[in-house]
């Protein structure tokens, strides 16, 4: 089993999209690439967390090889959009591939090149190291209890 973690806008919708795919044992959503380990809903709303809303699978290679995985997470959103998928604007809805390891990170370089070709080099998404990720769920939870 491998991991990968991937933001494309709002996590809900793209969640739900992969859970249904064969070889994905396992998604859930949460906040990656932040400037702390730890954060909010609120934190992450305001912008100055530093984090983008994504989706952690947990998928099988020999069923799903991480480059088709990839190439659905082009065709699920715009990723020509800067900080956005529109309605959603900020920089939590940022179009980034989070890599875990040296081979994922190739792997997402050369994907993207080839997706540049179709979207004449448009494209805005970010390929960085997985840091500080937090899973989302209790913190939306929280929120949404906080503000009934």
């Amino acid at each position: 089993m491998q991991k990968c973690t991937l933001a494309l806008g709002c996590f809900w919708k793209p969640e739900e999209n992969f859970k249904n795919k064969l070889g994905i044992i396992e998604t859930e959503v949460g906040y990656a690439g932040g400037h702390n380990p730890n954060t909010t809903y609120e934190e992450v709303c305001s912008g100055n967390s530093g984090h983008a809303e994504v989706v952690r699978i947990t998928f099988d290679e020999t069923v799903i090889p991480y480059k088709k995985i990839l190439d659905l997470f082009f065709k699920m959103h715009d990723p020509t959009q800067k900080d956005m998928q529109f309605p959603d604007v900020g920089k939590q809805y940022r179009s980034e591939i989070f890599y875990e390891t040296e081979k994922q990170k190739m792997d997402a370089k050369e994907i993207l090149n080839e997706k540049n070709k179709d979207f004449n080099g448009k494209i805005q998404t970010n390929i960085s190291k997985i840091k500080n990720y937090c899973k989302a769920e209790e913190y939306h939870q929280k929120y949404i209890e906080k503000n009934r």
